[in-house]
């Protein structure tokens, strides 16, 4: 639906512009707009490659199962009847603090790994379980505690203090995870599982 929106938004902007007679400025934004994008892809990719890596050797250190223990409470309460020390519950975990870290990019390989697991548990495979909708409202709600990536991204257009950021981060993070998970929460009894 979003690339509708966007193509959309697109073209009726680019027809403007050309009965508008503006054509130059069309081509110098297009090009423009690709080179911008280009560089924004290069410069993020090395903040992903460096969590993704740390990540990744902290699922094989084992650092994974200690979350996963400091974590039992909160998904059991999240998660009831989910096995605390099992494997979703630890891609959850892995998933959470990534992007409690603002690392939305590295917690992603963390998120599908997640689904699997939950998919792998649900005994309706045609049906998203209640454990999978929490889930995914949750990485909806992008919950952060440190902001690294807008950080990253207010530092390279020249924000003189990237982090001031963090108290309305931590407010619309908060505000958003309790309104979802709230409503997930209502919605469960609807659903057979």
């Amino acid at each position: 639906m979003l690339d509708f929106i966007w193509g959309g938004m697109m073209l009726v902007s680019v027809i403007f512009g050309i009965c508008s007679g503006r054509q130059a400025q069309i081509t110098e934004a297009v090009f423009s707009g690709s080179g911008a994008a280009v560089t924004l892809c290069i410069s993020l990719l090395g903040t992903i490659c460096l969590w993704s890596g740390l990540m990744r050797i902290a699922e094989k250190s084992g650092i994974t199962k200690a979350i996963s223990f400091v974590l039992k409470p909160v998904i059991r309460l999240l998660f009831p009847g989910l096995q605390p020390g099992g494997k979703a519950a630890q891609y959850i975990c892995m998933n959470v603090s990534a992007n409690l870290l603002g690392l939305g990019n590295a917690a992603t390989p963390f998120g599908l790994e997640a689904m699997k697991q939950l998919q792998a548990d649900n005994p309706d495979k045609t049906t998203a379980s209640n454990h999978m909708i929490t889930f995914v409202v949750m990485n909806t709600a992008s919950v952060q505690l440190i902001p690294t990536t807008i950080a990253m991204l207010r530092s390279k257009y020249g924000s003189t203090s990237p982090m001031d950021i963090i108290p309305a981060v931590w407010a619309a993070s908060l505000c958003s995870l309790l309104v979802g998970v709230t409503i997930a929460r209502l919605l469960n009894g609807r659903c057979k599982r």
